[in-house]
């Protein structure tokens, strides 16, 4: 590659994950403690996030006909700046109303100017490198970042802690989380001084389109192959925020303290730079879709595990390795699924439309799967609740094998 191309590449892998550092991975790897902290229960943050996905369902659908037009080095700046106001209100410990209004901001930063366009973004990369290596190396590349941050807010959070996480107070508490977001959202903002300084400056235009067409959108809808495409994302989001629970579960079932069960849920973390790329040149060498059906099989067999309540009472190492097993095939699937617009031809001039139809499907898990497991763990105390919640993930990971192969028949 040239220099041009991995200067392109490494930021594309950075800022794919710093924007989506505040709304999703503090709460994945400190939920329990920002439970505690923001003083809320597992339902209000779950509408907190359903509201995100309630306002990035509308931002998906514009966001497509706009990342065609103009280039991302234009649009990710102003979605990082963005998202990083937000952090600051965070930071405050502020209520839940006023929580629940900064997710629906954020639905709006991180989508509408921020995903078609560096779903584009990749595309226009992998045209020179390859599909399944672009979206594959740059989703490890995410990976390599998000286990990096979690590790290091975990390191962080212990030594901003005075006492030990089980003799901490409330306060002590609330003031480390504090000052974790504070982190992060300096993070957010070096996103925006990458985008700018290292993206391509020029603009993804379509001459045969008018300004800002829904001309795209439409060819779109029209490809049988899409909307499967959009069902294998939506049922492989699933299993992406089912890694929601893995903290929690921790916490409540196995007995472990808030440290213990960040540290458990940051292992997921570092399976996803290797996932995605072994799980990109896999979809290279194969097909994308035969790699992503593989994913979906191992996907529904971690699910039924935990749903199985075999872990309660101890089994370390099956609780290492269900974790592993799980975490690899979510994030092979996050490589790949955007890479599968290679094997249905859809056109590269209208990619940015098709990511957001795909997208406004897909990614609705945004808008049910909080209030979804919020709902099931608060109303089944316990273990019981996890099991229910993974037994529903396992149905959704059978739903994906199917649209896969139905995919696939589609393409041939």
């Amino acid at each position: 590659m040239k220099l041009r191309q991995i200067l392109t590449l490494i930021t594309l892998m950075t800022i794919g994950e710093l924007i989506f550092l505040l709304p999703f991975v503090i709460t994945r790897i400190f939920r329990p403690t920002f439970l505690k902290v923001f003083d809320i229960t597992n339902l209000e943050l779950g509408t907190a996030f359903s509201l995100y996905g309630l306002v990035a369902m509308v931002a998906y659908f514009f966001g497509g006909p706009l990342a065609d037009r103009l280039s991302p080095r234009k649009l990710l700046p102003v979605s990082f700046i963005a998202t990083a106001l937000g952090g600051v209100i965070m930071a405050f410990i502020p209520s839940v109303y006023v929580l629940s209004v900064l997710y629906a901001f954020w639905g709006l930063t991180t989508i509408l100017l921020f995903w078609a366009a560096y779903v584009k973004a990749q595309r226009e990369l992998g045209v020179r490198i390859g599909q399944g290596k672009s979206f594959g190396s740059i989703d490890a590349g995410r990976g390599l970042v998000a286990a990096i941050m979690a590790s290091a807010t975990v390191f962080l959070y212990d030594a901003f802690l005075p006492v030990s996480a089980d003799e901490a107070t409330l306060q002590q508490m609330s003031d480390a989380l504090s000052k974790i977001i504070l982190v992060i959202t300096a993070m957010t903002t070096l996103g925006a001084l990458l985008a700018w300084v290292f993206l391509p400056r020029e603009e993804y235009k379509t001459p045969s389109l008018p300004q800002i067409s829904l001309e795209g959108v439409k060819l779109a809808l029209k490809k049988r192959s899409v909307w499967m495409q959009a069902v294998i994302v939506l049922c492989s989001y699933v299993g992406y925020k089912s890694i929601d629970d893995y903290s929690l579960y921790a916490s409540v079932v196995l007995g472990y303290d808030d440290v213990e069960s960040a540290q458990l849920a940051s292992i997921s973390f570092w399976l996803r730079p290797v996932a995605a790329v072994v799980a990109g040149f896999l979809g290279d060498r194969f097909l994308h879709s035969t790699t992503i059906t593989a994913c979906f099989v191992l996907m529904a067999l971690g699910a039924l595990s935990i749903s199985s309540g075999f872990f309660i009472g101890g089994a370390p190492f099956f609780i290492f390795m269900t974790i592993v097993i799980t975490s690899a095939a979510v994030y092979g699937l996050r490589g790949l699924y955007f890479a599968l617009f290679e094997e249905s031809k859809v056109p590269l001039t209208i990619t940015g439309s098709v990511a957001g139809i795909v997208s406004v499907i897909g990614y609705t898990p945004d808008v049910f799967m909080g209030p979804l497991m919020g709902y099931t763990l608060d109303t089944n105390p316990g273990a019981r609740g996890h099991e229910i919640f993974f037994a529903i993930v396992t149905g959704f990971a059978i739903i994906g094998f199917i649209a896969t192969l139905l995919f696939k028949r589609s393409v041939r």
